[in-house]
């Protein structure tokens, strides 16, 4: 049986843990060699000696344009061409806007806004090529508001309208995507993990009443890269367990006594 990216060349930032590790070990399970991109070179050395396959490891800042034309480039360079590029670095940022300091909006819209288009504009050359696809991590969080996340609510619908715009401007050649998560079990949300109020909060809002492990999410790029989903650009695929298909209205089954 022929694995699904098998012969294919991936970038996956973000590598060194989380969603971006889970990604990286997917891929290179399904038979691509995989370049792993990440400021934390501890974290990212661990991610390799983890994956069976071929794979290439480049520190990269991804809020540095500079940096991130050079990974594209030793990418090339190393395996002679791209077919995936997934900008799956991130950070999330608390705090209102009357509370930010620049420093924090800069950094938030730099690590998670400028660094998929630095990488999109650094790789769609070699993309357009080989009909690859870009794959853009946003979150349930561009698509509405969240209390005292406003920088990231920003930034992340950035990249879902970013992810559109791509896709109408540089079809039929490459195949642009986003995913938007929900609660996932990370390291990055280990303060909400150990937090029992805020637990309790997801499992009444999310109807699988659990978060998702990073390999879940992974799957699901998984299928974006792959033959399978050769018909599917522009879109963004929400992977929450069901968070955001309520209206938001309450339970009134269960307030009204009618639930058994």
């Amino acid at each position: 049986m022929v694995s699904k990216l098998s012969g294919k060349v991936a970038i996956v930032t973000g590598a060194a843990s989380g969603i971006g590790k889970a990604v990286a070990t997917a891929f290179a399970a399904e038979g691509a060699s995989v370049v792993l991109a990440d400021i934390d070179t501890e974290g990212m050395s661990e991610t390799d000696a983890s994956i069976d396959g071929e794979t290439l490891t480049i520190e990269t800042d991804v809020s540095d344009s500079e940096d991130v034309d050079k990974m594209v480039e030793d990418t090339v360079d190393e395996f002679g061409g791209l077919d995936i590029l997934v900008n799956n670095a991130g950070v999330g940022t608390f705090g209102h806007v009357t509370n930010l300091s620049n420093e924090d909006w800069e950094r938030t819209i730099g690590i998670d806004l400028n660094s998929v288009f630095y990488g999109s504009r650094a790789a769609l050359p070699h993309l357009e090529d080989s009909n690859g696809c870009i794959i853009n991590t946003a979150s349930i969080s561009g698509r509405g508001g969240d209390h005292g996340l406003e920088a990231y609510n920003a930034v992340k619908g950035g990249v879902r309208n970013l992810t559109k715009a791509l896709a109408i401007n540089h079809g039929p050649e490459v195949r642009v995507n986003s995913v938007s998560p929900g609660f996932v079990l990370t390291d990055a949300t280990q303060d909400f993990q150990e937090n029992e109020a805020i637990m309790d909060e997801y499992e009444e809002r999310i109807p699988l009443e659990r978060g998702a492990d990073p390999e879940e999410i992974a799957s699901v790029m998984v299928f974006l890269a792959s033959d399978a989903a050769s018909y599917v650009s522009g879109h963004d695929l929400v992977v929450d367990g069901g968070m955001t298909a309520s209206a938001g209205q309450p339970k009134f089954a269960k307030h009204l006594g009618l639930e058994e």
